[in-house]
């Protein structure tokens, strides 16, 4: 039965998801200066491609009944072009499958899923973009985004997200996307860096060409302050309707949010004297929200805070080994910030997972965690995340590296003429080696 209530609130998610994306170019202008021009225009053009595909396709392939729980029925009739290709009124007025009482229960017109999961799609893919900045044509990135919302994106969803899918079935959950976005995301990235590298050893380059630093503070603020409006319907939006537990996914959000920057900031501090300052503040709050992420449904506020304050040493730990790989560029924290606070966000659903949570956020399959009493069933749990993380990284990374390896092959090359690496500034050095962000010490 359609509730008109929740598809009012996720499709307002929805909106608030699709601010994320061009977040994520504003915060290559805050950290590397208003010159990385096509930071915009590569966000904008994700938002429009991820939108086409998605309906052509991708949403078919992640969201559809699947084919033996491993790919969504591409060939599904209300999930083909939103179903209009079969009737002029199917995305307006049929339930989606999955949202159905069978299923998830919450009653959502096929339109209202189809634009939340798209906007989701659309973000993924702007942190796998992150890594590319001024290096990677970018007609070469635009056909790897379709073969992105195509498949690779896809494969995890299905598996994951779809209530066919087999690791789904197996019981592993992530909330709102703590391995299916951020961590996919990052090894989609390390694909493009180890493509990216192999070229840059053909042009004798030693060392890949590292991005000057120029903080814009201001830019900065905004992209955080988006990014943040951005999460308040990225993680609730992902209850899939409007309750009590939507509410705490607030809650717990934020908690971790907060938590994260102030740990970064104190243990910046502890480590390196550091005082501190709106980088270091923005990148903890980053950390908080993405460790959150796949457990945000499953959590009590205070476990949330507890998961925060780790964040702060584990991004500093992570930024400081990050670092001394001088083959790639990653300044903006794809890797030590995304893939790293994703994967130990799924790591802990084994250990902080409440039953009680979980039931509320439609999850009554998970078991409460190790730290809950959850005993065997908890390892289990813990065993069927690692899973999924072993299964998504293979599957991930070598349909991106085979994908851009093709490209490349098929244009000559990936990357735009460049020369010798630029040098970074003593002061940009300075001002990254205290907070750990820029890796390019």
């Amino acid at each position: 039965m359609i509730n008109l209530l929740n598809n009012l609130w996720v499709l307002f998610a929805a909106a608030l998801v699709f601010i994320m994306t061009i977040s994520v170019g504003f915060l290559e202008i805050g950290e590397l200066g208003t010159g990385v021009h096509r930071s915009l225009y590569k966000t904008i053009l994700i938002t429009g491609i991820s939108f086409i595909v998605m309906a052509l396709i991708g949403f078919n392939t992640a969201f559809a009944p699947t084919i033996y729980g491993v790919i969504g029925n591409p060939f599904y009739t209300q999930g083909s072009f939103l179903g209009f290709m079969t009737s002029p009124t199917a995305a307006l007025s049929t339930e989606w499958w999955s949202t159905t009482t069978k299923y998830f229960g919450t009653g959502l017109l096929g339109i209202t899923y189809f634009m939340f999961e798209t906007a989701s799609a659309s973000v993924t893919l702007a942190l796998v973009s992150v890594v590319i900045l001024r290096k990677v044509k970018m007609s070469a990135f635009v056909i790897f985004s379709i073969v992105y919302f195509i498949i690779i994106y896809n494969l995890p969803a299905a598996w994951i997200w779809n209530p066919t899918g087999w690791l789904f079935i197996l019981g592993m959950r992530d909330f709102a996307g703590g391995l299916v976005v951020h961590g996919a995301a990052g090894f989609a990235g390390i694909a493009i860096l180890l493509r990216i590298k192999q070229e840059e050893r053909k042009k004798k380059l030693r060392e890949s060409p590292q991005e000057v630093y120029h903080i814009n503070h201001g830019f900065l603020s905004l992209a955080i302050l988006l990014l943040m409006l951005g999460w308040l319907g990225f993680n609730p939006g992902n209850v899939l309707a409007f309750n009590y537990d939507t509410l705490i996914v607030v809650l717990t959000t934020f908690t971790a949010a907060f938590a994260g920057m102030i740990s970064t900031l104190v243990t910046g501090y502890l480590v390196n004297r550091d005082t501190g300052g709106i980088l270091q503040a923005t990148n903890g709050i980053l950390m908080g929200l993405i460790i959150i992420t796949p457990l945000a449904g499953f959590v009590s506020p205070f476990s949330a805070l507890i998961l925060g304050i780790l964040g702060g040493p584990l991004f500093i730990f992570a930024g400081q080994r990050f670092s001394k790989l001088k083959t790639i560029s990653d300044p903006i924290g794809l890797l030590p910030e995304h893939l790293t606070g994703g994967l130990f966000g799924i790591i802990m659903i084994g250990f902080f997972t409440q039953h009680s949570y979980a039931v509320l956020s439609g999850n009554s399959v998970l078991p409460s965690g190790i730290f809950f009493g959850g005993g065997f069933a908890a390892m289990h749990t813990l065993g069927v995340e690692t899973l999924g993380i072993v299964v998504v990284a293979a599957t991930v990374f070598s349909l991106s590296y085979v994908t851009i390896f093709l490209i490349s092959k098929a244009m000559h090359g990936i990357l735009e003429n460049y020369g010798k690496p630029e040098s970074v500034s003593s002061s940009s050095i300075k001002i990254h080696s205290s907070d750990q962000v820029g890796y390019n010490k």
